[in-house]
Parts: structure tokens; C-alpha cells; sequence
């Protein structure tokens, strides 16, 4: 194995350790849209170590499909689950939301960790008067269930928005609301306000090239090395559009009442790798390049330049290719695998075999082999499945022992080709040490091979 393909991930991890130590809603895991508009796609069993091979510990469906939820059962992985359109406005029922909840959420809690639910998927974008009238009635009655089911607190409720709810999005400090959807937005924005919700938002720096190729920058959008663009009212400098983007959500929730409290996610980001001849920019290597460093910036807890203390939660769009989805081909192209399981791009890790026999309840990495992220790539992004792994053990054994460090990781359980991830910190030399080894050295596992052992102290 060439350990120096650990090094960046080393790095990034000991940068990490405030962010780390907080709760698992703010800690820089990346999320995923998991949808399933397709006739070919892999069980959701088989699905569950893919997910994990790219060190996603957050799914967002836009359904409760009842066999996700029951493949994640036992995991680590947090869902943000979806009440579709066309059910808002019976929800406005509370009796009508009190039975969605039992049938469709309750079943699988606390087994599958669901952390929200979306009711509808930009609504107020469209022209559906009834839905648009519907939908804070009905979160409102979603809401009132889980208070009377004592999963308010476990369970938040929200709904997600299209950019094009802004009257303004530049400059980033200039953000402000459509004056037409105020009187749906402030209601909206003082729930979440009271509920500690957050406020979700799809965002696609891709259409924004796609329309205006000669004046926007590549490298601006694919979050590359740029001179960027200085916010006039702010002075502050934006080296990539979504963080613009994001920004000037979070001017308008505070012009409309809402303040700083009301927590900005990305329920939506992602370029697609293929597309019609007229959609400029829809391209593999444009693809890779965005959600490659995407994840690479989520993973190092960065914030917007309106808020860099704060690590931007977000989901990637999306896990598959989707061949059923209407619209331009770059629709059915933004999956970071295709539907037999391979990564659609290189991103720095390796996809397990879709037959693998890894199921739900089992919160460790996963059976690989010695082309899986951790055992023998060199990519740069190969780390993202130990990181992820490491955030999961962390919650399990943190402040085991009052001589190490606040990020104290015991992996004793994980048998998983007896792999154990463990971090010492050493206050004298103010340096971050991590030990990969073997628990058993001379164990043959069972394609028998050996694999190799070392520790960074020998580096």
C-alpha cells in the first residue's frame, strides 16, 4: 500500500478535531440525494457499501421507500426522507399527518436514523396554486404529529427550494426573496426559526455556465483555483459560486425577518457528466472536477465567506445515474455511479462489487478487497471512506480514556478484515499521530492474502 496516498487525509483529519467533537448535525460529512427515477438500479441492499465507500454518512430520498429504510436499519447513516407533492395538501389534515407518520416514519425509528423530513420539493418555484397554499398548513400538521409522537425533537421538518425563489442572488449581500412569495416564505422561515429547522436550498452553479459559458468562469464554478469575485457591499472575496449562491440565501432569510439563526443546507448540488449537444459544460472531466472538490471542501468543514465558522451541510446530487428521468440528457447523467454499481467518474475511491454481501446493522466499513480505499489506492481522495469510518467511531467511543485526546477512536468491534483506526495526541510535541495497523498481523484472511501493515511513525 503507499501510505503516502494517507497523508493529505491525515492532515485534513488533525485540522478537523473542534469540528469533530460536536454534534453530528454540524460535523463535515457529506450527504447524498439517493433517488430512484430508474428500472435498473441495484438493490438497496447492495447499495449500502457503495454509500459508504464514498464516505457519505447522510442520504436524502424523496420518498419513505420502506426497503431503504429497513437495508439502513442499524447503521449510522442519517436520512433526510421526503413527503411527496402530491400528498401535500391532504397532510394539511392533522389526522391525515398523523397516519403518514405512523405508517411511513415510525416503523423505522430509532433503527433508521431519520433526521428530517421534506414536505414537497420546490413548491413555491412552480405555478401549483393549491400546492403553494398547501404547503405551510401541511408542515405545520407534520410537525404537530411528531410533537404527539415525542419524535419532534429527533425529527425536523423543512422543504427545499430552487434558487429561482430569489428576486436577487448577486451580489451575494444584495440576496433577497421574490416580493410574490413573501407571503409564504415568512410564515416559513418563523417555523424554522422556532423548530431549530434548517432551510433548504438546490443549487447548481451548472446552470448558471450553462447559460452564460463566455462569462462565467470554469474555474469559479468547478471550485478550482481562481481570482474569484469581491462581494461590493461585503468586501468579502467568493472563490466559487455555490458559496455566493448560499450566501445570498442567507442575506434574504435575514431581510425577511429570519436573522443569522436559521441554519442555509444544500439539499441539492452536482454537474452532470453527459448531456444534449446544446448543454455546454456537461462533460466527465467537468463532473469529476466538481464533486471531487466538493467533498474535499465539505470534508475540511469549510463555511461560506458570510459564515466560515460554520462546516455547510450538504447533499450531493446524486448516487445514480437515472435513466428514466424526463428532460435533457444531462438529467439522466448527474449519478456519481452508474446503475452497475461502477463510479461513473474517478473520485478518488474505489466501488465495491454490487453483489456484496454487506447488509444493514453492521456499522463498520465494509468487506473490500485490495483495490477498496483502504487497501491500495493511491488516489489523493482515497481517504474518504477511513474519514468517514473514523466520524462513525468516534461517536461510539469518544472520551474513552481521559489520557488521549478529545478524539479518542477504538475500533475494537469493527472485525471487518480486522482493521483498527486509533489517534494519540501528543501534547508535548503538538502533533497529530494516527496508527493504522492490523489487530492480527499474521491473520490469512480469506482470499488468502496478507494485507499490508504500518504506522505513520515510521513514515
Amino acid at each position: 500500500m503507499a501510505v503516502h496516498s494517507l497523508i493529505p487525509f491525515l492532515l485534513s483529519l488533525s485540522s478537523l478535531l473542534p469540528t469533530i467533537s460536536s454534534s453530528s448535525t454540524a460535523s463535515p460529512v457529506i450527504g447524498i440525494n439517493y433517488g430512484q427515477v430508474a428500472n435498473n438500479l441495484p438493490t438497496p441492499a447492495e447499495v449500502l457499501p457503495l454509500v459508504r465507500s464514498v464516505g457519505a454518512g447522510r442520504l436524502k430520498l424523496y420518498d419513505t421507500d420502506p426497503t431503504v429504510l429497513r437495508a439502513f436499519a442499524g447503521t449510522n447513516i442519517e436520512f433526510v426522507v421526503g413527503l411527496p407533492d402530491q400528498l401535500v395538501p391532504k397532510i394539511r389534515d392533522p389526522a391525515a399527518a398523523l397516519s403518514w407518520i405512523k405508517t411511513n416514519l415510525q416503523p423505522h425509528i430509532p433503527r433508521t436514523k431519520i433526521t428530517a423530513v421534506t414536505i414537497g420539493n420546490e413548491i413555491l418555484s412552480g405555478n401549483n396554486t393549491l400546492l403553494i397554499q398547501s404547503l405551510i398548513p401541511a408542515i405545520q400538521s407534520v410537525h404537530s404529529a411528531l410533537v404527539s409522537l415525542n419524535l419532534d425533537r429527533q425529527v425536523a421538518v423543512t422543504t427545499a427550494h430552487s434558487l429561482t425563489i430569489l428576486s436577487t442572488s448577486y451580489p451575494p449581500s444584495a440576496g433577497a426573496f421574490r416580493r410574490d412569495l413573501l407571503p409564504y416564505i415568512s410564515p416559513l422561515i418563523n417555523f424554522l426559526n422556532k423548530t431549530g429547522s434548517p432551510f433548504l436550498i438546490n443549487a447548481y452553479p451548472f446552470f448558471a455556465y450553462k447559460a452564460d459559458p463566455k462569462r462565467v468562469s470554469l474555474d469559479y464554478v468547478l471550485f478550482e483555483p481562481s481570482v474569484g469575485v469581491v462581494d461590493s457591499g461585503t468586501g468579502l472575496r467568493y472563490r466559487n459560486m455555490l458559496h455566493a449562491q448560499v450566501d445570498a440565501v442567507v442575506t434574504a432569510i435575514a431581510a425577511a425577518g429570519g436573522g443569522k439563526t436559521v441554519e442555509v443546507r444544500v439539499s441539492e448540488t452536482g454537474w452532470p457528466s453527459a448531456g444534449d449537444e446544446d448543454e455546454v459544460g456537461a462533460t466527465l472531466e467537468n463532473a469529476r472536477r466538481y464533486n471531487g472538490n466538493l467533498m474535499k471542501m465539505v470534508a475540511e468543514g469549510k463555511g461560506t465567506p458570510m459564515q466560515p465558522r460554520s462546516p455547510l451541510q450538504v447533499y450531493v446530487f446524486a448516487l445514480f445515474n437515472e435513466n428514466m428521468k424526463p428532460g435533457p440528457a444531462s438529467e439522466r447523467h448527474y449519478g456519481l455511479f452508474k446503475p452497475d454499481g461502477t463510479l461513473a467518474y474517478d473520485i478518488g475511491v474505489s466501488a465495491p462489487a454490487v453483489n456484496s454481501t454487506t447488509s444493514g446493522g453492521d456499522d463498520g466499513i465494509g468487506r473490500g478487497d485490495e483495490n477498496s480505499p483502504l487497501f491500495g489506492s493511491t488516489s489523493p481522495g482515497s481517504y474518504y471512506t477511513v474519514y468517514s469510518a473514523v466520524m462513525r467511531y468516534h461517536e461510539m467511543k469518544r472520551h474513552r480514556d481521559s489520557r488521549h485526546s478529545p478524539l479518542d477512536i477504538d475500533c475494537s468491534e469493527l472485525d471487518h478484515e480486522h482493521i483498527i483506526l486509533y489517534s494519540d495526541w501528543s501534547s508535548r510535541s503538538d502533533k497529530f499521530i494516527m496508527d493504522f495497523y492490523k489487530e492480527q498481523m499474521n491473520e490469512v484472511l480469506p482470499d488468502g492474502k496478507r494485507r499490508e501493515f504500518f504506522n505513520v511513525d515510521d513514515w
